[in-house]
């Protein structure tokens, strides 16, 4: 079964942007890694900024995906996709690789990171695409390295003393300074 994102083409950007959400919701691991629908206190301005910038920012992620793409050969490339959404804080995490859509969905919350570490997020969520699995192990310590090597990016270390501290540091790599209040972004500020 095919899972696409599918946005309403309404004039207002409130409705756009909410249908946004509810649409990336049905890509997320759990729906309410997605919890902005419920935070009344943002929810108008969130919704409405989604509205009338999501297209820009998934856009400018799609250029970082193809740039992961493109470290490959054609057929390792996994087929993904890949949008923006606020993720919940609860969740602990700046993205997500849902491996049970398909595509394989990359779901990114750039309000995290600044933008110019953006293509960063992209790479450690894409390499985990092209491991196959989730979790920070050799597999994916070997497909981010590459994805860094291809990217210009400082690769992670290749000797590591357990197995436990490669994927605590790996869970993290590359590193991304978190912003202050991942909100802000997605109300504009």
């Amino acid at each position: 079964m095919t899972h696409r994102l599918i946005v309403t083409t309404s004039a207002d950007p409130f409705t756009r942007g909410l249908d946004y959400l509810y649409g990336v919701r049905g890509l997320a691991l759990e729906p309410e890694m997605i919890n902005v629908m419920h935070d009344l206190n943002h929810r108008v301005s969130v919704c409405t900024w989604i509205g009338e910038h999501i297209d820009a920012v998934n856009l400018q992620l799609e250029v970082y995906l193809q740039a992961c793409q493109d470290c490959f050969h054609s057929w390792e490339q996994p087929v993904t996709q890949i949008f923006s959404a606020p993720l919940a804080h609860a969740f602990g995490v700046d993205g997500i690789c849902n491996f049970q859509t398909h595509p394989i969905t990359l779901l990114v919350d750039v309000g995290r990171v600044q933008p110019q570490d953006w293509p960063l997020l992209v790479a450690h969520e894409y390499a985990h695409a092209h491991a196959g699995s989730p979790g920070h192990h050799p597999q994916f310590a070997r497909s981010l390295s590459h994805l860094c090597l291809g990217l210009g990016i400082a690769p992670p270390p290749e000797q590591w003393g357990e197995q436990s501290s490669m994927a605590d540091y790996l869970r993290l790599y590359p590193y991304c300074p978190p912003t202050k209040d991942p909100l802000a972004f997605w109300c504009g500020i």
